[in-house]
């Protein structure tokens, strides 16, 4: 029978439990833009230090692309000279550091004769399989599959090239270089593997001694690049253990090399 008093008029309703905020107005007003701020600078903080540190190991081992295309038709014929003929070469090895940011940094190509590019490796490989394709039309045994098989062998070529350079590095306790920096010094191999297939293809015993020829040149550019530009970013030197490396550096590339060179459709012969 007291259901309907508290909905006829002057007639007060009991006030219900109303349970009082501890916190008080923490999380707004004055208080909330406080905290929001000091969220918002810590993870900006975190955020910060995070792609740093990432941009940090990026350009630690990957370098800027652009930089390995940075050169000029003197660069090329100058570097050409350096790859083909490295006994040739009365200067210096080592690639010319110019301060950037407040840090050292390497000049690129179109300054340094020293400096690692990928153009002349890309231009190279694209010869090496158009040469190897002219080669086997000479032959009569031209087809597009067996372009394709060429094009797959000399990326596995520049693969293992790439490999045995870093781990070598990695032996010696640095494999700090930056990938492009070894992508481009064994992808120089095909400039010699080129000039190799020419003088093949316009006299086939010439394979005899081009071939022999370009393993020692390129066997001598690594071994000095290695040497005055790789190796002076390893933390612990052992003359007798790096004197072995760099020789066995130079020897591999003759069975890499004559095998890159003797165009078949086979992985061995």
């Amino acid at each position: 029978m007291y259901d309907n008093l508290g909905a006829q008029s002057g007639v007060p309703r009991p006030p219900g439990n109303i349970q009082a905020n501890p916190f008080g107005n923490a999380f707004s007003g004055g208080s909330s833009g406080f905290i929001r701020s000091g969220l918002g600078a810590y993870g900006e903080k975190i955020l910060g230090s995070s792609s740093e540190y990432v941009q940090s190991n990026i350009s630690r081992y990957f370098s800027d692309p652009q930089y390995y295309f940075q050169v000029n038709d003197q660069y090329v014929r100058n570097k050409l000279k350096v790859v083909l003929f490295p006994f040739l070469h009365r200067g210096h090895w080592t690639r010319i550091t110019e301060p950037v940011g407040g840090r050292l940094s390497y000049k690129p190509p179109i300054f340094d004769i020293n400096a690692p590019d990928l153009y002349i490796p890309f231009m190279a490989f694209g010869t090496y399989v158009v040469l190897a394709g002219l080669s086997l039309g000479l032959q009569g045994r031209f087809t597009p599959e067996a372009l394709n098989w060429l094009f797959i062998k000399g990326l596995v070529g520049w693969f293992l090239e790439v490999s045995l350079l870093k781990m070598t590095l990695f032996s010696l306790g640095s494999g700090e270089a930056p990938l492009l920096d070894i992508v481009s010094y064994a992808g120089y191999a095909f400039a010699g593997l080129s000039i190799a297939l020419l003088g093949t293809i316009i006299w086939s015993h010439s394979y005899y001694f081009l071939m022999p020829w370009t393993s020692l040149c390129m066997g001598i550019f690594l071994v000095k690049t290695m040497k005055r530009v790789l190796f002076a970013e390893v933390r612990t030197y052992d003359s007798s253990r790096h004197h072995y490396l760099l020789l066995f550096i130079a020897l591999a590339q003759f069975p890499l090399l004559f095998w890159l060179g003797k165009i078949s459709l086979n992985w061995f012969f």
